[in-house]
Formats: structure tokens, sequence, C-alpha cells
């Protein structure tokens, strides 16, 4: 695996490698001691797969509050996306701001997104599948998210068109009524 560090403290590029023959190819995604190496303390506890069958569909920013935050590793095995992680731990430097890269089942890019970052995507192309690990269990009761098209925050989305949005995603609050529980932990 080879990592790349972003440009939030925490933020990891992580790249598996594949290894090709006429047959395919094999990738060790996850593994806990490389991913130990590279700077990750966490331990993954759940595993998610999202399937979107049309490309302009974005899902964030989402995130889990205190006293069980979630640390995700996300990778997409279909299509590709635009993914987004915002920085919610209010003593970061990085504060308020935003990272994004694109992650596609040809580049087989990874991105660990530390606690105390809402996450989200939106879909570059039709029949996109994500998966990531998380290292908390979901809580419906600590389940939060922030508006995302917030103009404070200035995410520039990669949009072709209309974004197609949950109704929890249309109506979620901005940055401006956040109030961070989230405190910074360089890691």
């Amino acid at each position: 695996m080879r990592v790349e560090l972003g440009d939030m403290p925490g933020v990891r590029l992580v790249q598996p490698a594949r290894h090709t023959d006429d047959r395919g190819f094999l990738s060790e995604v996850f593994n806990s001691r490389s991913v130990d190496e590279l700077g990750i303390d966490v331990e993954f506890v759940q595993e998610n797969h999202i399937a979107s069958t049309r490309t302009n569909t974005i899902r964030g920013l989402h995130f889990q509050l205190p006293p069980s935050p979630t640390a995700k590793l996300v990778r997409v095995t279909r299509g590709a996306i635009q993914d987004v992680g915002v920085d919610l731990r209010a003593d970061s430097p990085t504060f308020g701001d935003y990272v994004t890269t694109r992650l596609s089942e040809e580049n087989w890019s990874q991105l660990y997104l530390p606690p105390g970052t809402a996450h989200g995507f939106c879909t570059l192309s039709d029949d996109t599948h994500v998966s990531y690990f998380s290292s908390a269990f979901w809580d419906p009761e600590l389940d939060s998210a922030l508006r995302w098209d917030d103009r404070d925050l200035g995410i520039q989305w990669e949009l072709s068109g209309d974004p197609i949005l949950s109704e929890k995603d249309l109506n979620a609050p901005t940055w401006a009524d956040f109030r961070s529980p989230f405190r910074f932990e360089n890691r």
C-alpha cells in the first residue's frame, strides 16, 4: 500500500497494490497491520456498501456525534465518485475546510477520514458502488448531517446535472447552525 497525506490533518489517500495477470487482478484492500503502519490508528467494526443507480447522486455530508464518532476508509468498487470530507474538529488548523478527491474503480484509491470529519460524495457515473469501513457502529441517536451545498463551506461539487438527494440531505442543518462537539487529535 502507498499512502499520501491529504491537506487536512489525519486524512490519508491510500493506494492498495494490484497484482494483475491475464485472469484479472488481486488486491489486498485492507490489512490491519498495514493500515496501522500508515498511521491510521483505529479499529474498524463495520463495513457498509452503497449502490447508487444514477450520476449526480449526492450522499452527505454525514457524521456521527460523540461519544461514537466514526473514522471511515472509503473506496469505490464500481463507477466513480467525488469524495468529500469536511473538518468538524473545532481546534483543528483546518476547521471548516474540506478536502476532495476522485475515487474510482480505475484508480483503486481509498480515502481515510478521521473521526470528526463529515463525509459526502457525488456519483460521477451511473451504477456506482461505494464500500467503506467504519470505526464505530451506526447509532441513529448520534447520526447527523450538514447541508451539502452550504455557502459557508463552499464545496465545489462536480455535478453534470441536477443533484439527486434524500430528504435528510435536503433538510440538513447549515454550517452557521453547527456547534462542534469534536476535538482535534493530530493522527
